[in-house]
């Protein structure tokens, strides 16, 4: 297949385009490196160095795309609620116009990265993809939005769309010949991430938002996936697409870890102290998100290989030591 990823500079849409590759497919990937990192892109994918509302550049009707996998995006829940315009505007606006550059070039098939987050605080433990979505912040309000777009999107025009909703994306991705691609983001806004920087002496020390929640210890339980399994779900949901059809799945390992759980595992991995600060809350932030994901099990035949959060730190270590520290 030739397939588009948008954001293909950033860190699951590098991860995912190395997979698609050795799969056999060929990939073209539009960043415009505003987050993403031009090493980062496989080396054997094309470059377009342009934003997604300019995606009609490369989605032309005789350019043979057979789908787009649409990774790029901000990303922040806590930045969102500050900027929410900015939000909006590369959330929502910048995917509209690339659906439309979609829709132009006749291309059958979307693969669209959503989040956790449009489920907001859930009623029921673990979510499944038909629990009421209810975002607390901006980014998850985003998000949704344009998965309803899609939805619209597969009525109207048969287009076939999935939307796969990450839970808390970890780790790296270390290739059998030694490569390895993990996560970067200027300013860093994630927990394990942050925690590898207080380890190698780059932060003081790690803020914790909030430990008066409802939960084991009072800060907030995220379920992680690791990057690797993530991306492999996007190869799945490329050969579940069905014309006419939004399918949406939920991926995430089922287990839920506390931030200080967190914590424990990264000061267990580092062999370091890891200092840490008890901040105050910070809007928008559910109290629990941890998923169900036995559709995506049954229906794409997934299951997660890298569940522990040792695979994800221990992985995210390694790369954070050699390529960033």
């Amino acid at each position: 297949m030739k397939l588009l990823l948008t954001g293909g500079a950033g860190y699951v849409g590098s991860v995912t385009s190395r997979l698609l590759l050795d799969a056999g497919h060929e990939v073209v990937v539009i960043d415009n490196l505003r987050t993403g990192f031009r090493e980062a892109v496989a080396p054997d994918a094309t470059f377009v160095e342009a934003d997604i509302r300019d995606a009609g550049r490369v989605l032309t009707p005789d350019a043979g795309f057979d789908a787009v996998l649409h990774f790029a995006g901000l990303i922040a829940a806590g930045e969102s609620m500050l900027k929410p315009e900015l939000y909006w505007d590369e959330n929502m606006i910048a995917s509209l116009a690339l659906l439309e550059a979609v829709r132009a070039a006749r291309v059958p098939t979307v693969v669209f990265s959503s989040t956790a987050a449009v489920y907001g605080n859930p009623s029921e433990l673990p979510i499944t993809e038909t629990a009421v979505k209810a975002p607390t912040n901006t980014y998850g309000a985003t998000k949704l939005a344009f998965d309803y777009a899609l939805t619209s999107e597969t009525f109207g025009h048969r287009l076939a769309a999935v939307s796969l909703r990450y839970f808390n994306v970890a780790g790296a991705y270390i290739r059998p010949d030694g490569t390895e691609i993990g996560e970067r983001h200027d300013p860093e806004t994630h927990l394990i991430p942050i925690a590898l920087q207080v380890a190698a002496g780059k932060r003081e020390k790690l803020q914790l938002f909030g430990d008066d929640y409802p939960t084991l210890d009072g800060t907030c339980v995220r379920d992680y996936i690791h990057v690797e399994d993530l991306a492999r779900a996007h190869l799945l949901a490329l050969e579940a697409a069905t014309p006419g059809e939004h399918k949406i799945y939920n991926l995430g390992t089922g287990s839920g870890f506390t931030n200080k759980q967190v914590v424990d595992v990264a000061r267990e991995v580092t062999g370091t102290d890891l200092p840490v600060e008890i901040a105050p809350r910070r809007e928008g932030d559910p109290a629990s998100l941890v998923a169900s994901s036995a559709k995506a099990r049954a229906d794409l035949g997934w299951i997660p290989q890298k569940a522990t959060l040792q695979d994800m730190i221990g992985d995210a270590w390694t790369f954070y030591r050699n390529h960033v520290a």
